[in-house]
């Protein structure tokens, strides 16, 4: 990993990305202010840092990405995060978006499928004082232990709405999910208004990586 050094050249960096940010249309004030305080560089490789302020998805090795700053700006603000609100997050990966809810107060339990980027990721977000519950585990299945959620984001592409974290969303509850096909998921924000009444609001089209699970994509598929 990258040595942990937030200069003020990275600095000017963040405040243009938020810049770009805006021009694209993200207005909330949260999300812009958690994305311009966490430095995204330090979740690059070192070979890749110079390009951690671009608005691009990025490797982070074990088949999986550092979704485009626009992608975690849409899905966080679709989320609508209040201070104390407990979230499930489906897909840790490196940790980026976890870090922006965490810092606009977020109580969160992150669950990644891939047991080498879970142990890897665990060890880093300790180093950067980031306090989220870390679980490794089919995120497709969700943690009815933990359960109910106020909010749910997930952060890999979907075949179908898993019926598993609707169960666990909180009644008033949102859940931010891309669904389709392995290329192209839908993004989807779903709000419980009761038991049996799910509000489906549908958005542009991104590329997210597969879910894995029972309720997602069969890992040896390809």
């Amino acid at each position: 990993m990258l040595k942990l050094e937030d200069s003020y050249i990275h600095k000017g960096q963040r405040r243009s990305l938020i810049d770009l940010l805006k021009k694209r249309g993200i207005a909330h004030e949260g999300v812009l202010e958690a994305m311009n305080t966490l430095p995204r560089h330090f979740f690059f490789d070192s070979a890749l840092a110079q390009h951690a302020y671009e608005d691009k998805a990025f490797p982070i090795g074990e088949g999986q990405t550092i979704s485009q700053p626009y992608t975690v700006a849409f899905q966080t603000s679709l989320l609508d995060i209040s201070p104390g609100d407990k979230v499930l997050e489906i897909g840790t990966g490196s940790g980026y978006q976890a870090g922006i809810l965490y810092l606009m107060g977020a109580k969160v339990h992150s669950i990644e499928f891939n047991k080498h980027l879970f142990e890897k990721t665990k060890k880093f977000l300790t180093k950067l004082g980031i306090r989220i519950k870390q679980h490794h585990g089919d995120g497709s299945l969700g943690l009815p232990d933990k359960a109910p959620f106020d909010k749910i984001i997930v952060t890999a592409g979907a075949p179908v709405v898993p019926k598993a974290l609707l169960h666990q969303l909180a009644v008033g509850g949102k859940m931010v999910i891309p669904v389709g096909d392995r290329d192209t998921q839908e993004m989807l924000c779903l709000t419980k208004k009761s038991s049996k009444n799910i509000l489906k609001e549908s958005y542009d089209s991104f590329s997210f990586v597969p879910l894995l699970g029972e309720n997602g994509w069969n890992p040896s598929a390809r």
